[in-house]
């Protein structure tokens, strides 16, 4: 139901951003969460342009949209949420010049707010391992009827940082992804991207107990082929997953985590372990080396911290 405080958008515009949902879903492979925050941003920028006067997308330029910016900037609006803004505008106009729909794109001259590239959280070696550890010894000595659910969060914290999955990959995970012979599990990553990551030992131990036992009781004949299942048998979810972690957590007495941090925690620790940067960026499905490239500033950043804090001489 429409607000009838906001007037419609021109037909023109509400055309054009449904063929640039389109182009996201059927040449870009973005996700429907990126579609939905692409097409409310485009949405937001071409109502700012109507209320001002434009009638056509050639009438949108680079006054009317650093205008569009700073109307958002004054309402408090993070750096963040304003260059994730900026981004769609770009990307929206970029793709209206290529099809023809404007002659110049508009967006080329458009800065966005610099967003402090802060440093990932991450656990040290000791903790990653007493957090696993916990998990392991809660599935062992959980009672029948909470079994399956502590198995499953074991599995889940040794897979997520034993192959450094983002956790949407993780859940999204199908038993046919899993190889656990040659220890490979496929996943598909951002832009439809699939691509195979290793996992060690402990994992395949965690994901072997699971998968006979945990999974065993959770089953339904309606079930997905999931991996990894909730507690009625239909797929397990992203929130889910989280909470698992925060618990595991807080049963180690290691600082407050969510399932990304365990995945910068294996990314840190495999670039402290002597691994090179290509091979960590192929890991974690990075398409920007310089994505990967923060995590050898971590260790860097950690010492200096201590070095600050305990050197009487710092």
């Amino acid at each position: 139901m429409s607000d009838p405080d906001v007037p419609p958008l021109p037909t023109a515009f509400v055309t054009a951003v449904d063929a640039f949902t389109r182009h996201l879903e059927v040449r870009q492979g973005h996700s429907a969460h990126t579609r939905r925050a692409y097409r409310a941003d485009v949405t937001g920028l071409l109502r700012y342009a109507h209320r001002h006067g434009a009638a056509s997308l050639e009438q949108i330029d680079l006054t009317l949209l650093r205008g569009w910016l700073g109307h958002q900037a004054d309402r408090g609006l993070s750096r963040a949420t304003l260059s994730r803004r900026g981004a769609a505008a770009r990307a929206f106009l970029r793709w209206a010049q290529r099809d023809g729909l404007i002659a110049v794109d508009p967006s080329v001259r458009l800065a966005s707010p610099k967003i402090p590239r802060s440093l990932p959280t991450v656990l040290s070696t000791t903790a990653a391992a007493r957090l696993l550890d916990v998990a392991a010894r809660t599935a062992d000595e959980a009672p029948a009827e909470h079994r399956p659910a502590a198995l499953r969060s074991w599995a889940a914290a040794e897979l997520l940082y034993g192959s450094g999955v983002r956790v949407g990959e993780l859940v999204a995970v199908d038993l046919g992804d899993l190889d656990a012979t040659d220890r490979l599990v496929r996943v598909l990553g951002k832009g439809g991207k699939e691509r195979v990551v290793p996992f060690g030992v402990p994992a395949a131990r965690a994901l072997a107990a699971w998968t006979s036992q945990g999974r065993a009781e959770l089953v339904r004949a309606d079930s997905p082929p999931a991996l990894f299942l909730g507690d009625r048998g239909g797929r397990w979810g992203q929130r889910q997953a989280r909470e698992a972690v925060h618990a595991l957590a807080a049963a180690a007495g290691v600082d407050d985590v969510a399932p990304h941090a365990l995945r910068h925690s294996a990314a840190t620790h495999l670039l402290a372990g002597g691994s090179d940067l290509r091979s960590v960026q192929e890991v974690l499905g990075h398409a920007d080396l310089g994505t990967t490239q923060r995590y050898t500033h971590v260790d860097a950043e950690r010492l200096r911290a201590v070095f600050q804090q305990a050197f009487p001489r710092a």
